[in-house]
Parts: structure tokens; C-alpha cells; sequence
């Protein structure tokens, strides 16, 4: 093992600085590779983890205001109608953002849905059962981007699992 190999479990950031020197100057020989290309990939999978937990909030988010605005008290929804809005605002922010700066990931949110979808409504926080909720996802790629659109409140009716 290299002294810059060594230095990858030692210090990272002295690491970083390292290889960053020797790509600038053309020193490909030098350079730690193997260290380097799993950084890459760990990245390109960060990327997507963070794009899917994005996903996740917002359609919990999504789901719960859609399903329990109706059954709010008038006190308690001048409190929570105000919240649920702000957290699907940040998070579709936070999806355009990470879409407009990996622009690769875009095809990759349609394959993300269902993992998302089940994911949020297997969300604990909700305080509805899982069978509250359609089997897939109610919302299309376009609605879940769109800053205008909100479901529309209904009642926590019971969806048949197919």
C-alpha cells in the first residue's frame, strides 16, 4: 500500500488534497485509483439515497395532508395547514435542485416511485394505517414537481388492496 493509500483511513481531507495536487499537475501515476473510484461511487450513490429520501418526505407530506386535513380541528388546522405546505415546498425545492444539478438522476426518479411511495406511507409518524392509502402512487412525476399542485383533502376512506 502507497503512503497516499495509507493516508485515505488516516486523513481524509489530506487525502483529498493530495490526489487533488496530482491530477492538477498530470501526475496520473501517483494518484490512489482505487480509493478514488470507490469516492466516485459513493458519491453517485449519495446522489441518488438523497434523492429518494426527498421523495419520501414529500409524498409523506403529501399523503397527509391530503388524508388528515379533514379531520383536523379548525385550531389544530390553522397550525398544521400552515406546516404541511411549508415541508412540500422545501422538499420540492430541494428535488428541483438536486435534479437541476444532476440532471442524470431525472430518469432515475420515475424508478425511485414505488420504493418512495411505500416508504412514505409506511411512515410511522402519520398515525393512519397503511391501508388508508391507495396501493401506488397517486400522484404522476409531473404533479409531485409542480409547486401548484395539492391533493385535494379527503376522508381517510379505506383503499381495497389489489
Amino acid at each position: 500500500m502507497s503512503d497516499l493509500s495509507d493516508l485515505y483511513d488516516t486523513d481524509y481531507g489530506e487525502w483529498a488534497r493530495r490526489n487533488a495536487r496530482l491530477l492538477s499537475a498530470g501526475d496520473f501515476g501517483g494518484l490512489d485509483v482505487a480509493h478514488l473510484l470507490e469516492e466516485l461511487d459513493d458519491r453517485a450513490k449519495s446522489e441518488r439515497r438523497e434523492l429518494e429520501n426527498r421523495l419520501t418526505i414529500l409524498l409523506a407530506h403529501l399523503l397527509k395532508r391530503q388524508s388528515q386535513l379533514p379531520q383536523l380541528s379548525e385550531r389544530r388546522r390553522e397550525f398544521d395547514g400552515r406546516s404541511w405546505p411549508s415541508t412540500i415546498i422545501e422538499q420540492r425545492d430541494r428535488l428541483a435542485k438536486r435534479l437541476r444539478e444532476t440532471p442524470s438522476l431525472k430518469p432515475v426518479l420515475s424508478q425511485m416511485l414505488p420504493k418512495a411511495y411505500a416508504d412514505a406511507v409506511a411512515a410511522k409518524e402519520r398515525g393512519l394505517p397503511a391501508a388508508t392509502f391507495p396501493p401506488s402512487c397517486p400522484y404522476g412525476e409531473a404533479e409531485l414537481l409542480d409547486e401548484s399542485f395539492y391533493p385535494r383533502a379527503t376522508s381517510a376512506a379505506v383503499h381495497e388492496r389489489a
